[in-house]
C-alpha cells in the first residue's frame, strides 16, 4: 500500500513539471551563490585609561601625593610626565642629614638623611596597572649612625687637626669666626654620616648674631654679614683632609686668601657654595674647635676614642 502511494506522488510531481532531488537524472544542482564580502580597514585608536594612584610614605603609609596616571599607546609623553613628577617630589622630600652633637655628655637629636629614588619611582609608574590603587614611594631614610654607647671616649685621640690665625682687632670678623666655630664644635659623625657646613652653621643673619665684616665676592673684598666664616670652613677642611675623611664637595675663593695656602681654602655661601664631607671610617669621630679671640687663632681637631685610633 505504501509503495503505491509514493509512486502516485512521484508521477504527479513529474506531470506538474516540478523537479526533486529524489529523482535521478534531474538537472545538476546549481551551486549557491555567495555574496563577496567587501574588505574593510580597521585602525586602532589610541586609548587612554585614567585613574588615581596614592603615593604612600614607606613607614607611616601616609598619602603624600595622589596622582592620576594615563596609560596610553604612546608612552613617551607619559614617561616625561612621571620623570617631572619624580623630580618635583624629590625636591620636596629629600633632606640632608643633620649630624648629632655631644653636649654635656649627651647626644642631641640630629636629622635623618632622606632621599627619594627617582629612577625606581619612574619604573614603578611606567609599569603601573589599572587596578593598582597605591604605590609605596621608594624613599631611603638613614638616621645618624651614632649611639650613646659608641661615643664613649670619643675625645681621647686627635687623628687630624689644623690651625689658622686672624687679626683679633677686627671685631666683626673675630666674632663671626667664633660664632661659626661654636656651631660645628662637638659635632659627632658615625660611620657613613655626612656633614654639610651650610646646614650645620645655618644662615648668617643679624638675627642669628652675625656681624658685618669683609669678605671676598667676585675677586673683590666687600663688606657683608658673616665675613670670616670661610676661615672656619677652610680650617675645618684642612683638618678633615689631615684626618683622612672623604670630601664630597669643596670650592675655592675667586682669589687667594691669607690664612691658608692657595687651593687649600673652602669658600661657603648661603644658597651657594658649600663644604661637605663624609665620615668614611668604621668608627665615630668628633669635631672640636678651639678659638682664641684675644690672640687671633682658630684650631679644628678631629677626635676619636683610643680604641678606634688603635685601628689606624
Amino acid at each position: 500500500m505504501y509503495k503505491k502511494y509514493v509512486s502516485s506522488i512521484l508521477l504527479l510531481l513529474m506531470v506538474s513539471g516540478c523537479s526533486t532531488g529524489f529523482a535521478s537524472g534531474s538537472k545538476e544542482d546549481e551551486p549557491l551563490s555567495v555574496k563577496a564580502m567587501g574588505s574593510s580597514t580597521f585602525q586602532l585608536a589610541e586609548k587612554s585609561v585614567e585613574f588615581n594612584v596614592d603615593l604612600l610614605h614607606p613607614t607611616t603609609k601616609e598619602v603624600l601625593y595622589s596622582y592620576k596616571p594615563t596609560l596610553a599607546v604612546n608612552s613617551k609623553e607619559y614617561e616625561q610626565q612621571i620623570k617631572t613628577l619624580a623630580d618635583e617630589l624629590a625636591s620636596k622630600l629629600d633632606q640632608p642629614m643633620v649630624p648629632v652633637k655631644l653636649s654635656n655628655g649627651q647626644l642631641t637629636k640630629g636629622q635623618s638623611r632622606v632621599v627619594l629614588d627617582e629612577d625606581k619611582l619612574v619604573e614603578s609608574l611606567k609599569n603601573i596597572r589599572a587596578l593598582d590603587k597605591s604605590i609605596v614611594l621608594p624613599i631611603e631614610e638613614k638616621a645618624p649612625n651614632v649611639t650613646q654607647e659608641t661615643v664613649k671616649g670619643i675625645d681621647e685621640v686627635v687623628i687630624g687637626s689644623y690651625k689658622t690665625t686672624f687679626n683679633a682687632s677686627i671685631k666683626g670678623r673675630t666674632h663671626n669666626i667664633a660664632l661659626s666655630a661654636g656651631a660645628i664644635n662637638q659635632i659627632v659623625l658615625g660611620p657613613g654620616d655626612r656633614f654639610y657646613y651650610n646646614l650645620v652653621v645655618g644662615e648668617r643673619t643679624p638675627e642669628r648674631g652675625y656681624q658685618k665684616a669683609m669678605e671676598i665676592v667676585d675677586k673683590e673684598f666687600v663688606e657683608g654679614i658673616g665675613g670670616g666664616i670661610c676661615q672656619t670652613s677652610s680650617t675645618l677642611y684642612n683638618a678633615v683632609m689631615n684626618a683622612g675623611l672623604e670630601v664630597i664637595e669643596v670650592h675655592s675663593h675667586s682669589r687667594s686668601v691669607g690664612y691658608v695656602p692657595t687651593g687649600k681654602d673652602a669658600t661657603v655661601s648661603w644658597n651657594g657654595p658649600d663644604f661637605k664631607f663624609i665620615n668614611n671610617k668604621d668608627y665615630p669621630v668628633m669635631i672640636k674647635t678651639i678659638v682664641d679671640t684675644a690672640g687671633g687663632s682658630i684650631e679644628v681637631q678631629i677626635l676619636t676614642s683610643k680604641e678606634a685610633a688603635a685601628k689606624l
